[in-house]
């Protein structure tokens, strides 16, 4: 793939930028097989397409009211348009266009870092796998809201994919994506994502993995070993929306899925309804480990930093015979294995889904020595 920013330098997110594809595929086999060793059965790893495979934007808003520049911000925290990024796919594509001219019909201030004046910080628009759009406007207050209803109608009319608006309050001056207040614009609160048949019902603050026929495959390997372990009961410890927790539900399985997020669990519960033997839970995983006796089967998909030390233990020193461990981070998970002998890796496959980039996440599953 060849990128028009990458070789501007305009944007070097993509660190492999211009390298053929399938050697990418091979390095990040060769690094993954390096940390975990060649103890597991490897299956062959699974491509991604190259391009055109985000479902998810994160917009640094920029530049005027009348002009908005909506991409990154470079070294000197200049912005840097990237409505045209390779990255994600046409559907996506045409909608920066409409929501740029939206800011610009609404009147709403870019935030300038440097001065600390205005309004728009980001744009984070997802695409489901129906072509539905959720948009959300980071603001540093509420001082734009009142323009943004008023003017909704006719962003609905131009963007008819858009299904659920909302506005995410980040009042302090600091590099992060969002803050903690959601103020919901739109009748429809959840962006349905189909993956496998299943319905994941997306909300605001809802994480969902950024590549989806990645994550559908992701779900349907870990689905695969499950089922032939045929587990009486399972854990899904960062669960997230629900997706792992949803797939291996089973008549007279007991599934409980536990994440922190009270909106990942008010999505999951929602994706959930009429499924008998699946509950969720919002809670601190570690916390609800060491408070209960462990499952048949655990699966745990935490973010970069791994499980850590006391989980590791946990599981180690518990009756559960496997551990289905999904992870984007493949040396926190070797850290992680280490912290786990008496669970041997058995199975594995890296799946890319970060294709231009060092990263890729890792399906293993362990069994009890």
């Amino acid at each position: 793939m060849r990128c028009a920013y990458f070789d501007a330098e305009l944007c070097r997110s993509c660190a492999w930028m211009g390298q053929p594809y399938d050697d990418q595929l091979a390095a990040k086999q060769a690094h993954v097989e390096a940390l975990l060793g060649a103890g597991p059965q490897w299956l062959p790893p699974l491509p991604s397409p190259e391009s055109g495979y985000r479902n998810k934007a994160k917009m640094v808003v920029t530049g005027s009211a009348s002009e908005p520049t909506l991409g990154i911000l470079d070294a000197a925290g200049h912005g840097v348009d990237l409505r045209e990024c390779g990255l994600y796919p046409p559907s996506l594509q045409a909608a920066f266009p409409v929501l740029a001219a939206f800011v610009a019909h609404a009147n709403i201030a870019p935030y300038d870092i440097a001065g600390r004046t205005g309004e728009l910080k980001n744009l984070l628009v997802t695409l489901s796998p129906d072509g539905e759009l959720m948009v959300r406007f980071v603001l540093r207050s509420q001082e734009p809201v009142t323009r943004i209803r008023k003017h909704l109608p006719a962003l609905l009319d131009a963007l008819p994919s858009l299904r659920v608006a909302s506005v995410n309050l980040l009042p302090d001056h600091k590099a992060v994506l969002e803050g903690e207040r959601e103020i919901l614009l739109t009748s429809d609160e959840t962006l349905r994502m189909r993956v496998n048949g299943i319905d994941l019902h997306l909300r605001a603050q809802s994480f969902f993995q950024t590549n989806t026929p990645v994550a559908a495959a992701l779900y349907r390997q870990a689905t695969e070993w499950v089922a032939g372990i045929a587990p009486a009961t399972v854990w899904d410890l960062y669960c997230g929306v629900g997706g792992f927790a949803l797939h291996v539900a089973a008549p007279g399985r007991d599934v409980v899925g536990i994440e922190t997020s009270v909106e990942a669990i008010a999505s999951a519960r929602l994706s959930a309804h009429g499924m008998d033997g699946v509950r969720f839970e919002a809670a601190d995983a570690t916390a609800f480990a060491l408070a209960h006796e462990a499952p048949d089967l655990v699966i745990v998909n935490p973010p970069r930093r791994g499980i850590g030390a006391q989980l590791a233990g946990y599981l180690d020193a518990s009756s559960t015979a496997h551990v289905v461990y999904s992870s984007c981070n493949a040396e926190s998970l070797a850290r992680d294995l280490v912290l786990m002998p008496s669970l041997r890796p058995v199975r594995a496959q890296l799946l890319d889904m970060f294709p231009q980039t060092t990263h890729y996440e890792v399906l293993t599953l362990l069994e009890r020595v």
